[in-house]
């Protein structure tokens, strides 16, 4: 392979067979997913830019080497954001979660697909909603912060969220209802109005 605009109208499956061909042509899957899994290292973590940039380079590292175990049956999006889940979890009990703040970087569209499930009415400042839907979820325990980060801010289906944290269907389902009413506390608990 030999253009970047040929590699994009590749699936991620023909990309993997590429890269198992030749490794050079990993780099189109990095540079197809290191954007959205940087952000979703953000949104799941407190840790600064480099940090950061240092967890998704130990991801990218992990993928390389467990490129040959790659399970076709799965998408291969489902498999990255597992790893990139994993990663950020070591990576948490390695850091001893800094608290140098909380990035989210809540995308409009996100942010009132969100308050709309979870029945919140919407203020009229687009701004100040993302900012708090940022502060009650940097209140939330971890897991019902991750299940609702890959349910409205990544937008995961049932299936690649149970691919990912490795629950059954059903109790995604339950996670997510527990996470939304989870939410409504906190942001009751915060005094917040979104």
């Amino acid at each position: 392979m030999t253009d970047t605009i040929s590699a994009q109208n590749l699936s991620d499956a023909e990309l993997v067979k590429l890269s198992l061909e030749d490794q050079n042509n990993f780099l189109y899957l990095v540079d197809r997913y290191k954007g959205k899994l940087l952000n979703y290292i953000r949104r799941l973590t407190n840790v600064n830019d480099d940090d950061a940039e240092d967890i998704l380079q130990d991801v990218f590292i992990k993928v390389y080497l467990n490129l040959n175990d790659f399970n076709a049956d799965l998408k291969f999006s489902s498999w990255i954001y597992r790893i990139t889940h994993n990663q950020v979890i070591s990576s948490h009990r390695k850091l001893k979660a800094r608290p140098e703040g909380y990035a989210v970087d809540i995308e409009d569209k996100a942010a009132l697909n969100l308050a709309a499930d979870i029945d919140i009415e919407a203020g009229a400042d687009l701004t100040i909603m993302k900012q708090n839907i940022t502060k009650v979820l940097k209140g939330l325990d971890r897991k019902y912060r991750d299940i609702l980060v890959l349910k409205f801010l990544e937008e995961r289906n049932y299936q690649e969220i149970s691919d990912i944290i490795r629950k059954p269907a059903g109790t995604v389902a339950s996670m997510i209802n527990k996470a939304k009413s989870e939410f409504k506390k906190e942001l009751a608990r915060q005094k917040i109005v979104l």
